[in-house]
């Protein structure tokens, strides 16, 4: 049975953030994720975790400008010092969290600017954050994202992020295979799963439906196959990594609108 994470950036907003640690506890949740932790105090979050017996496996480095329309910079020429900032920052985060994992952010293209460019300018810092994190022994995970949902963002095929970890050559950058973004990109998802499962190259797996990105129950993609698909490839390759519930409560952030959805697709998983 896959280990499922629940996402604090999505799910349980009927809650304070602070609160929804205690949520996802009470829902049987044993390991939580979200985006971006830094408007916490890193002690505090931790203390979150350990008052509630929660695992932190997942959170992102900071994106940049977020609220004008950044989403990551890693691709990004002439941001190189933003970026160094960025990673330093997050694995002192990841130290205090005890998190195994930071996702990084590709980036927007920029207008005007050669892909072989921003294709080098990703290759050197993506290989230089690995550097950074191999002693303490994080994993850098990179994910392609759909270009519905993030339109002009640099990553966006299994392919294309498979292809940047062959050329970086460093064993502690990982897929972030979110199967939500692969439908709408490509689809193919449980041939996908055996082809790059056993490589040893995907960190982590995410998922929603498809289309709206609500419970995983609902919309046109067979979970529970797919479950059983990762159990079976996991059970010959040796994969222990989590799933993250990275959705949006399709009860909206009504009274227990999450907890009704988890009971509902998640009865008997966790």
């Amino acid at each position: 049975m896959p280990r499922f994470a629940a996402n604090l950036s999505m799910l349980y907003n009927e809650h304070d953030f602070l609160d929804r640690f205690a949520a996802a506890a009470r829902d049987g949740f044993k390991a939580v994720e979200y985006l971006f932790p830094y408007e916490f105090d890193a002690q505090l979050l931790r203390q979150r975790l350990d008052d509630h017996g929660l695992e932190q496996v997942l959170f992102n480095a900071p994106p940049g400008e977020w609220a004008t329309g950044e989403r990551g910079m890693a691709c990004l020429p002439g941001r190189e010092r933003d970026f160094q900032s960025s990673i330093l920052k997050a694995l002192d985060y990841a130290e205090v969290l005890d998190c195994p994992r930071i996702h990084v952010m590709a980036g927007l293209m920029p207008t005007g600017v050669d892909r072989v460019q921003l294709d080098q300018t990703y290759l050197r810092n993506i290989a230089w954050a690995a550097e950074q994190a191999k002693p303490a022994g994080r994993d850098v995970l990179i994910e392609p994202i759909n270009t519905r949902d993030i339109p002009g963002f640099f990553l966006t095929y299994q392919a294309q992020a498979h292809q940047v970890i062959e050329q970086i050559g460093a064993d502690n950058v990982k897929v972030q295979m979110d199967l939500y973004h692969g439908q709408i990109m490509e689809g193919d998802l449980a041939s996908k799963i055996r082809q790059y499962l056993p490589t040893g190259r995907v960190g982590h797996f995410q998922i929603a439906g498809v289309p709206q990105r609500h419970e995983p129950d609902v919309g046109e993609l067979n979970y529970p196959y797919l479950f059983d698909v990762i159990d079976e490839v996991s059970a010959a390759c040796g994969w222990q990594g989590w799933i993250g519930c990275e959705y949006r409560p399709a009860l909206g952030a009504v009274p227990d609108g999450t907890r009704q959805g988890v009971r509902r697709w998640l009865a008997g998983r966790l």
